[in-house]
């Protein structure tokens, strides 16, 4: 591993100008930039100076997940917004010890997570059910119902660059249409707004004055059209979605409105900027020209090719998605993306599930105690599998167990699950972003693992350059909103300048090709034997004709005597 500040070779070249002119310009303007970051497991709120965006305040707090059944994530809108008014109150009472107050906040920018999908009474504002989190699977058999329509799960694969998978809000909006009684009447009455995490919380700023979204988080619904940028008349009447449910499609960085809520601290200020989390990461990490590359180490994995102002179209099972449009007159760029749906899930699994691990913050400790895993490999297919695979019927197995493996191996395998699946999506962009890929940017909580880091770079063979801000999803939101027009606390011009303050720790691989590909090669054994695994049996004319014929079998004795016995239960009952 190797430390420093990276230079204009690296792909963290950035829109930012000489210091003396930062120091000019923040003299002139004075302006502070706060970013609401809800992401899955956390919410939180900073404040970052412009324009040398310095986080200078910040605030989080834990978001909880609530699982009703296997595969079930939910999670309660109303805490979220509690959370948010929190986070942003006890950010700003930082501010006067640092010189600052409130009314330095120039703008808001809004980052969260992807299509984890909420519904609410347009009337009342109230939710209608909860969050059903991106991962979940509830939607498995609304999945299968379509794809066997169309026959092919890339059916639409051209208009929204996305497979049908129970990843995407589309099939939980259905879900909740079909299922809750609530939903279905607040439809038929023309009452019901339906939106990613980012129309929620606008419309809650807003007292519900605006019903928007962008195009990042909209082209992560299987509803919004990749060329025109707007809902797919298709794609809507295909998953009977009415349209005025819907959120406006806008772009991710102008002058949506003022915030009005009167319970939040935020109230007056300007609504500016709105990201997805992951493409949010992509603009923090710099990767602003096509080829260059982030992975985001948290729960999941989400690893994010910059491919320019052309889609890719994959036929190995990557996204096709919108990396950003920083105004509405601005370029669309666009992006490859592959997603692991357990990364650090695993190790909170180890810890919580099988006690294997006291912490899992602990997992480095444990997994460096061993030299090697033993040859043990950890397929983390809880809830299937996502890119190159979207398998649902995948599911976790270990493998490669012996007399002598120890829970150190089984710790050290689970890190390594994590690289070999972002290898698996590499392999897949190396192919096809039509770009030379030569180094990972990295950042999320993991990476606070260095171990794991450096078996990432073993496993892909590439160097990795760790952020040193570890998360640089609610920067790259801090950027979007500060540079909207009318805002202009920032001019985003990548090719003539790179950010002096952003620093890197690089981990370079020291496996040799052959050692690479062995171990890879029984990685993709491994995730054979755990596909498949899920078989639903289905209800036959047979099964059913034995189950009367079971019925009709019994002794008509039996029958009268359960009967009687029943029936003496209840007056004793009654007397009683």
């Amino acid at each position: 591993m190797t430390d420093g500040i990276n230079g204009p070779s690296s792909s963290a070249e950035v829109p930012f100008r000489s210091n003396e002119q930062r120091k000019q310009s923040f003299v002139e303007s004075g302006g502070l930039i706060g970013v609401i970051d809800e992401g899955t497991k956390t919410i939180g709120f900073s404040i970052y100076t412009t324009p040398d965006f310095k986080e200078i305040a910040a605030h989080s707090m834990e978001l909880s997940v609530i699982t009703p059944q296997d595969g079930w994530y939910e999670q309660d809108p109303l805490e979220m917004m509690s959370s948010i008014n929190t986070c942003a109150e006890e950010a700003i009472k930082q501010l006067p010890d640092l010189g600052y107050c409130a009314r330095n906040i120039a703008s808001i920018g809004i980052t969260n997570q992807r299509e984890t999908t909420i519904v609410w009474d347009a009337v009342t504002g109230k939710p209608l059910y909860n969050a059903i989190v991106w991962k979940d699977i509830r939607t498995s058999s609304t999945v299968e119902k379509i794809v066997a329509k169309v026959q092919d799960p890339n059916y639409f694969k051209e208009r929204t660059g996305l497979p049908i998978s129970t990843y995407f809000s589309a099939l939980k909006i259905c879900w909740l249409r079909d299922n809750v009684p609530e939903v279905k009447q607040a439809i038929r009455k023309n009452r019901c707004k339906a939106g990613t995490v980012d129309s929620w919380i606008v419309w809650n700023l807003t007292n519900g004055a605006l019903h928007i979204t962008d195009v990042t988080n909209a082209s992560r619904t299987l509803l919004m059209n990749l060329e025109t940028q707007d809902w797919d008349p298709v794609l809507l009447k295909t998953f009977d979605i009415q349209e005025d449910m819907l959120p406006k499609i806008h772009s991710c960085s102008e002058i949506f409105g003022k915030i009005t809520c009167d319970r939040c601290v935020l109230r007056g200020l300007t609504l500016s900027g709105i990201l997805g989390n992951q493409q949010a990461s992509l603009l923090g990490q710099m990767c602003v020209k096509p080829g260059q590359t982030k992975n985001t180490y948290r729960s999941g994995c989400f690893l994010l090719c910059n491919t320019g102002d052309t889609p890719v179209f994959s036929s190995h099972g990557l996204l096709t998605t919108i990396a950003y449009k920083l105004g509405p007159n601005a370029p669309t760029t666009y992006a490859l993306e592959g997603s692991v749906s357990v990364a650090g899930h695993a190790l909170s699994w180890l810890q919580n599930k099988v006690r294997l691990l006291p912490d899992s913050k602990e997992a480095e400790k444990y997994a460096e105690a061993v030299p090697t895993s033993g040859d043990v490999y950890f397929v983390p297919a809880f809830t299937g599998l996502y890119a190159p695979y979207w398998s649902q019927t995948a599911r976790g197995i270990i493998i490669g167990l012996t007399q002598f493996t120890r829970k150190n191996h089984i710790v050290r395998a689970a890190l390594e699950a994590i690289c070999f699946q972002t290898r698996d999506i590499l392999e897949c962009m190396h192919q096809e972003c039509g770009h030379e890929i030569n180094k990972i940017h990295a950042d999320g909580k993991l990476t606070t693992n260095s171990l794991l880091m450096q078996l990432q770079a073993d496993t892909a063979g590439l160097p990795i350059f760790r952020s040193q801000l570890m998360d640089s999803t609610a920067f790259g939101a801090a950027m979007c909103a500060a540079q909207a027009d009318g805002i202009n606390l920032c001019k985003f011009e990548p090719e003539k300048r790179y950010y002096e303050n952003v620093h890197y720790d690089t981990f370079l691989p020291t496996t040799t090709e052959q050692e690479r590909e062995e171990r890879y090669g029984k990685w993709k054994r491994a995730v054979e034997r755990s596909l498949g695994w899920v078989i639903k049996q289905k209800k036959t004319r047979a099964s059913t004709e034995f189950y009367h014929r079971l019925l009709s079998s019994l002794p008509a004795s039996i029958f009268l005597m359960s009967s009687f016995a029943m029936m003496v239960h209840s007056v004793s009952m009654v007397k009683s």
